[in-house]
C-alpha cells in the first residue's frame, strides 16, 4: 500500500511539473541502500545526466568505513551525491532545476540530497 501511495503521490506532483532544457526536472529516487538522482527534460523526453550511490566517481571519493567499502544508505552519502549531481549540473551550464521529490516526504535521505544540490550552486 506504501507504494501504491507513493506512486500516487508522484503522478499528482509531476502532472504539475515539465523540465526544460534550461531548467530540467531533478528527480530522486531512494531504495533501502542507495539513493539515485538524474536530471530530465521533459520537452525532449531525454535524462540528461544521472548519478548514484552506484556511480564509480562516489565511491572513488574519501569516507570509506573499516571495511574497505562505502556506506551508501544515510544521509551523509545523500548529500555527497548532491553534491556530485550539481557539479555535473554546472558542467552542463545548469544553474536552475524543479525538484520533484518523487511522492517521498521532504526530510532524511531526501532533504540531505537537496541540501547538497543547493551547496553545490544549483537553485530551486
Amino acid at each position: 500500500m506504501k507504494t501504491i501511495a507513493r506512486a500516487r503521490r508522484h503522478r499528482r506532483i509531476t502532472k504539475r511539473m515539465r523540465g526544460s532544457k534550461e531548467r530540467p526536472r531533478l528527480v530522486v529516487f531512494r531504495s533501502k541502500k542507495h539513493i539515485y538522482a538524474q536530471l530530465v527534460d521533459d520537452s525532449e523526453g531525454k535524462v540528461l545526466t544521472g548519478f548514484s550511490t552506484l556511480s564509480k566517481e562516489f565511491h572513488n571519493t574519501e569516507g570509506k568505513s573499516d571495511n574497505g567499502k562505502k556506506k551508501t544508505n544515510n544521509q551523509a552519502a545523500a548529500k555527497e551525491v548532491g553534491l556530485l549531481i550539481a557539479k555535473k549540473a554546472k558542467q552542463l551550464g545548469i544553474e536552475k532545476v524543479c525538484f520533484d521529490r518523487a511522492g517521498y516526504k521532504y526530510h532524511g535521505r531526501i532533504k540531505a540530497l537537496a541540501e547538497g544540490v543547493r551547496e553545490g550552486g544549483v537553485k530551486f
